[in-house]
């Protein structure tokens, strides 16, 4: 049986002949980022063989049959992650579902939740309810310590959420939690990092975790399955039914989250299988129900949410854009931190200049940069209409801009240093991402009667939304033209809005009957919509 060492640490475990090193990977409680589920399709799980200086390998694909020294590269580690925590907020009005009163005759407190008695605590502790919210993103988690008696945010903390290491999209992490071991294992993940986050926070401003008494589960309807051990199968077949619609409560020492015995966990009411309870938090906290004129609401990530208001009438879709904007399935794409491109010029003599997250030397492109680099492609020419890089000898573009054409593997590319790069096969996951997105807002604002001239207002929201570009987004087509001047960001609307559930309790019914009448539009079941997403692939 052969002997796998991990550096660094220094990890030994034996497998049988065969195995992966994936698989021994596991075995040594190690996690290897493979967003694709192992099928060998996104090419992150890179590892070396020997110290370090050995041959590059995917430990997905690579076969142990004899011993041998793995090195591995800690890509859990979200330290310099760039996360939204912030977005629009509005004013709230301060009715929280959690409430004490103080006995000075039997120097007890008594908890409410819901208006019923949830438990009693020693002494005066009247002073001390506070709540959590929990935004829960595909790729990151964002949570938010809020005081109740106030309403004042105390601290936030963002990570990386752990699935992703395991299954980047939403249809493969429903794929792996399909077993009942894969649903433990991706819940596991999701509760421990919340503990995580939730001990910082209280270690910040010098809190006990037992005066957190409620904490609002903000994220897609998958998510939202995951992180309470839901089966999240029907999500994946037709005809998508969920296995949850929120708008509940449930215990929280059930589900193993580290605050009040009594405590609870508050799922916002979701929209359908693909709009979830994330959506929701934006409606609210932007009040799309309450604007006047045509609003379209967008959050762009591995799946594009749009919401149209028409004179406060709402109707939804859902698109899966897939990871393309979070910088998978992109030779040189990453994730937003250090060392990663986040914005892309070319001037007028075809010279380009980039900045970086953390200033440091160039290692890969995040989301935003890729649609910067993208976009400035098409508007100097160096792109076609259809997405194909111009011929190198093309009169069209400038000597300058030439000089970064190159080939990779026998095809155009366009080198912004030696080693990063971005390929013909790259332009192609960006055109997919964005169309299924565009077609989206297409048949939605088709459903509605109206074109994107007669939109007055786009909302954009959402961490990576909060990252770009306007002119980049109208370069690449995700947005129509006629939109220019109407673009408004929102940044994190799902912790925001997550934030006025866990403040107001008044908030969570008027919410159920907003979602109730929301016309949700189902893309697969649209006449049509194949042709409108063709359309759509070009810039």
């Amino acid at each position: 049986m052969p002997i796998v060492t991990f550096q660094p640490g220094n990890k030994i475990v034996e497998v049988e002949a065969g195995a992966t090193i994936i698989e021994a990977a596991k075995l040594a409680g190690l996690v290897i980022e493979t967003p694709c589920n192992c099928n060998g399709t996104c090419r992150k799980c890179v590892v070396r063989i020997g110290d370090g200086s050995g041959e590059i390998v995917l430990a997905c694909e690579t076969l142990l049959f004899s011993d041998i020294t793995v090195t591995i590269s800690d890509s859990s580690e979200s330290s310099s992650l760039k996360i939204i925590a912030d977005g629009l907020s509005g004013s709230v009005n301060l009715d929280p579902a959690i409430s004490k009163t103080f006995n000075e005759e039997t120097d007890t407190t008594t908890v409410y939740i819901n208006g019923s008695q949830a438990g009693s605590e020693s002494g005066d502790t009247s002073g001390s309810i506070l709540g959590i919210v929990v935004d829960i993103g595909t790729t990151t988690l964002v949570a938010s310590l809020v005081d109740l008696l106030d309403g004042k945010e105390l601290g936030s903390v963002s990570r990386l959420n752990p699935q992703a290491l395991r299954a980047q999209d939403v249809l493969s992490r429903i794929k792996f939690a399909h077993t009942q071991d894969g649903l433990d294992v991706l819940c596991k993940d999701i509760i421990d990092q919340i503990n995580e986050m939730v001990g910082v926070l209280c270690n910040k401003e010098s809190i006990e975790a037992r005066y957190i008494y409620e904490i609002v589960f903000s994220g897609n309807t998958c998510m939202l399955h995951l992180a309470t051990g839901t089966d999240p199968t029907g999500l994946g077949k037709y005809p998508y039914t969920p296995n949850i619609r929120g708008g509940s409560s449930e215990s929280a020492a059930t589900h193993g989250i580290g605050i009040s015995d009594f405590g609870v966990i508050y799922l916002p009411p979701i929209v359908s299988s693909y709009v979830g309870a994330d959506i929701t938090s934006g409606i609210l906290v932007s009040e799309l129900y309450d604007r006047p004129g045509n609003v379209l609401f967008v959050d762009i990530g591995t799946n594009g949410e749009v919401v149209l208001s028409k004179n406060g009438k709402l109707a939804s879709t859902s698109t899966a854009a897939g990871p393309a904007f979070e910088g998978m399935n992109i030779s040189c794409g990453m994730r937003a931190e250090n060392g990663a491109i986040e914005e892309f010029d070319i001037d007028e003599s075809g010279a380009i200049s980039y900045v970086t997250i953390g200033n440091t030397g160039p290692v890969g492109i995040c989301g935003s940069g890729l649609f910067d680099l993208v976009g400035e492609l098409v508007n100097h020419g160096v792109l076609t209409k259809t997405g194909r890089f111009i011929r190198q000898d093309s009169t069209a573009i400038s000597e300058t801009l030439k000089q970064y054409i190159g080939t990779n593997e026998g095809k155009t590319a366009f080198y912004i240093t030696d080693k990063v790069f971005l390929t013909q096969d790259d332009v192609r996951q960006v055109q997919l991402a964005k169309g299924a997105v565009r077609a989206g807002i297409e048949m939605l604002l088709d459903h509605s009667g109206i074109t994107s001239d007669d939109l007055d207002e786009v909302l954009i929201a959402g961490s990576f939304g909060y990252h770009l570009r306007v002119e980049s987004i109208i370069n690449v087509g995700l947005l129509p033209k006629s939109i220019s001047g109407r673009t408004s960001f929102l940044g994190n609307t799902s912790k925001t809005g997550g934030s006025r559930f866990l403040l107001d309790q008044s908030s969570r019914l008027s919410m159920l009957d907003v979602v109730a009448n929301v016309d949700v539009i189902e893309l697969a079941n649209r006449d049509g919509f194949d042709r409108v997403f063709a359309n759509c692939l070009g810039f």
